[in-house]
């Protein structure tokens, strides 16, 4: 698989706060589910995958055991919830609700 996002994984990505890196990752799965709902699989797959890329790298640099987990646990439940039975029972909604308090913090601060 390519790096779409090769400058953040240069050192770019670890320089940014949690919040602006769970907002970064949040847009990819906002396009995700976009195109998931105009039935574009192939567009929703591409931004799923670069959202993955993007926990991945704050995988990489997550600071403390609770962080750790809790973005591990975000990774597991979105490949369930894209690729996977649903196990878990999320929805649309609630994964722009989880997002959206980022996108938020990350605007107050410009």
């Amino acid at each position: 698989m390519s790096c779409p996002h090769e400058s953040l994984a240069a050192g770019r990505w670890e320089k940014l706060s949690f919040a602006e890196q769970m907002a970064n990752i949040g847009s990819e799965v906002e396009r995700a589910l976009n195109w998931r709902f105009k039935n574009n699989a192939d567009y929703s797959r591409k931004a799923f995958e670069r959202a993955l890329e993007l926990i991945d790298l704050t995988l990489e640099n997550a600071k403390g055991f609770a962080r750790l987990k809790e973005i591990a646990r975000l990774r597991e439940t979105m490949v369930d919830y894209f690729f996977g039975t649903n196990q878990f029972r999320l929805t649309e909604r609630l994964w722009r609700n989880y997002f959206l308090p980022f996108a938020y913090a990350v605007r107050k601060n410009y």
